[in-house]
C-alpha cells in the first residue's frame, strides 16, 4: 500500500503545482484530462523507479 500512497501523494502535489484543479476541469474537460493524463504517466513512471531500486 505504500506505493499507492505514494502515487495519489504525488499526483496531488504535481496537479496543485501545474494549477489542474476542479475549475480547470469544468471550463476545459479536455485540457484537464491530457494535464492529468500526463501527470498520471510521470508519477507512474517515479514509483515504478522507486519500487524496482
Amino acid at each position: 500500500m505504500k506505493a499507492l500512497e505514494m502515487y495519489e501523494r504525488l499526483v496531488r502535489e504535481y496537479s496543485q503545482q501545474q494549477g489542474v484543479t476542479e475549475q480547470l476541469k469544468s471550463e476545459n474537460q479536455m485540457e484537464w484530462v491530457g494535464r492529468m493524463n500526463n501527470i498520471r504517466n510521470a508519477v507512474d513512471e517515479i514509483v515504478r523507479n522507486e519500487i524496482n531500486g
